[in-house]
């Protein structure tokens, strides 16, 4: 069965909300923008994991981050609206809650530029909730896997799927309110060894779009 993009996401701030969008280039670092800025927790900077993210802070989901120059994703200062209607720059929003705020190049990735996922995976879920990329209409359950170790192309763009996304209790956040349902986290650990998803990395940049098919290329 083919499969086609069902939605495209791009997060400017890491852990907080995220973006719709119709269409992107996709470069070797992904998507233009995406996790751009992240908040840092003061006491963890010397860590290999320093980011305040959701775990740590659940209402950062409401938190809704604007793009100020969308036509230069990769440069542009971002504006954040908070859960009480204030928008503030995201380094005064840093200040707000007590960290501080970095602007990464690259994007503050945990393991890839690019994540997939398949409806049939989240099933009735919410797809806010697992911050992927790309949302196919594959309708099978974990029907992404089948792509591990193989070229896709997607519009113009080339990627190669990597592994399987492990999950934390990121998944068992309501996007709306921020609170959490561990059933969900130990749902997928029960069927899929806590796996839901799988992660990218880039082969050839393009351009890809809401509706573009999926095409398997062969192992990579």
């Amino acid at each position: 069965m083919t499969s086609r993009v069902h939605q495209l996401w791009r997060y400017p701030v890491k852990s907080m909300a995220g973006e719709p969008l119709e269409a992107a280039d996709v470069y070797w670092h992904g998507i233009p923008g995406d996790r751009r800025y992240a908040l840092v927790q003061p006491e963890l900077t010397h860590s290999d994991f320093p980011w305040l993210t959701i775990r740590e802070r659940a209402e950062l989901v409401g938190y809704r981050p604007r793009l100020l120059t969308p036509e230069r994703p990769d440069d542009s200062r971002v504006a954040v609206r908070t859960p009480d209607g204030d928008e503030l720059d995201v380094v005064d929003l840093a200040a707000r809650l007590q960290a501080r705020s970095i602007k990464l190049h690259r994007g503050a990735f945990d393991a890839a530029p690019l994540s997939l996922i398949g409806l049939g995976t989240m099933g009735a879920l919410d797809s806010r909730r697992f911050r992927m990329n790309l949302v196919i209409d594959a309708p099978d359950a974990f029907a992404e896997d089948a792509y591990i170790g193989h070229a896709l192309r997607i519009g113009t763009a080339r990627i190669r799927v990597d592994r399987p996304d492990s999950r934390c209790t990121i998944i068992t956040t309501d996007p709306d309110t921020g609170e959490r349902d561990p059933a969900i986290l130990k749902g997928y650990g029960r069927t899929h060894n806590a796996c839901a998803g799988v992660y990218c990395s880039v082969i050839e940049p393009g351009r890809v779009a809401v509706g573009d098919e999926v095409i398997v290329e062969g192992r990579a």
